[in-house]
């Protein structure tokens, strides 16, 4: 009797075991995708600001703009205590609010920011708990947040602008240290020395890469730096913007799994949105929807303000640029030349090139929090 049929019946125990092995490793890699798209989720918080608000809000973008607001909650809670220095208290307030608008074409983005100590009209709010927040004719921006969490700091800035915040991102203090420890930190630029005991930062002239804790101090930075106005803070703040975009581009987290995985994870984790963004896939929508936009394509400017008649601490929104920017926005048209020429300079920045400065006296308060 012949062995012939044996090398068949081998090959094809061989293939049976190639198959199994195959499947067996899609499987666990579809487990791995699983199991990270239910900690990704998990991760992220949010907020259902549209039940919250209900009716009476301007009306949502059309043709494809949209508007994004942003802020960067000054909370002390948990992990953030330690952080950035300044007083420490039991409430949180926006200490940074940008407003993006994204043009139609998805082609490019006009940033504004708006000073926390801007004296603004805050609306009837409800915070968090349920309890009814009165409306103030005259109230730093910043403390719709305090009184009534992310959906009065929403309305108050629909209020203030006239545009609809179609969406709505909050990052705390140590979601962006690690945010930026996750991409591997980040190049600044100064030409004047900065120190400065309250956000712990301590800087030489010259080029820089900062790890995430010196990272935020760097844009926590208010009196080491400048004539102390949180106007020169903001402009801190928008390099900084500028500086993780161009190591985002840089550091390949597309061609590096690990990595796009711990920043995936430090991000979601940072990120409180509204109910429409609080998942994995709407956040890949809304960055393959950004994703022609980089630092070239983006315009930051801070919302134009003066000195506040009642209050030399404040400021309020000066005219007409204010209405002018927004109006701009509204139409899609961009950020006029109006805005451009009175945006404060930038105070780590003191070449001839920097822009002039608006003219606004620094307030010297600043509200309890640095």
């Amino acid at each position: 009797m012949t062995d012939k049929p044996k090398p068949r019946s081998r090959r094809r125990r061989v293939l049976r075991i190639a198959v199994f092995s195959a499947v067996g490793l899609l499987l666990i890699g579809a487990g791995a995708a699983g199991y990270a798209y239910w900690k990704l989720n998990g991760n992220i918080r949010s907020v259902d600001i549209d039940t919250q608000l209900g009716t009476g809000r301007p009306p949502a973008s059309v043709g494809g703009a949209f508007n994004l607001l942003v802020l960067g909650s000054d909370s002390r809670a948990g992990a953030n205590g330690s952080l950035a220095g300044g007083a420490v208290g039991d409430g949180a307030r926006s200490d940074t609010a940008m407003v993006v608008h994204v043009n139609r074409e998805h082609s490019a983005a006009s940033v504004v920011s708006i000073p926390r100590d801007t004296l603004v009209a805050r609306p009837a709010c409800t915070s968090p708990e349920g309890t009814p927040v009165a409306a103030v004719r005259s109230a730093m921006f910043n403390s719709a947040y305090e009184v009534g969490g992310p959906a009065c700091a929403v309305k108050t800035a629909e209020k203030l602008t006239g545009l609809r915040m179609d969406h709505f991102v909050e990052i705390d203090f140590a979601g962006f240290a690690r945010l930026v420890d996750a991409i591997g930190g980040v190049d600044v630029t100064t030409t004047v020395a900065i120190s400065d005991r309250d956000s712990g930062l301590h800087l030489a002239p010259g080029h820089h890469h900062l790890a995430g804790a010196e990272a935020l101090a760097f844009v926590r930075t208010r009196h080491g730096v400048g004539n102390g106005s949180d106007l020169g803070r903001i402009e801190l703040q928008q390099q900084m913007v500028r500086s993780i975009m161009e190591q985002v581009g840089t550091v390949g987290v597309t061609s590096n799994p690990a990595r796009l995985w711990s920043l995936a994870d430090k991000l979601t984790s940072a990120m409180t949105t509204d109910s429409d963004l609080a998942s994995v896939s709407a956040l890949v929508g809304l960055a393959n929807t950004l994703k022609g936009i980089g630092p070239a394509q983006l315009t930051m400017v801070t919302l134009p303000v003066v000195t506040a008649p009642v209050d030399p601490n404040r400021v309020v929104p000066r005219t007409p640029q204010a209405g002018l920017l927004w109006a701009s926005l509204q139409a899609d048209t961009g950020v006029p030349e109006a805005v451009v020429s009175v945006q404060p300079s930038n105070p780590a920045d003191t070449t001839p090139s920097a822009p002039a400065a608006s003219g606004v006296r620094a307030p010297a308060g600043g509200g309890p929090r640095e």
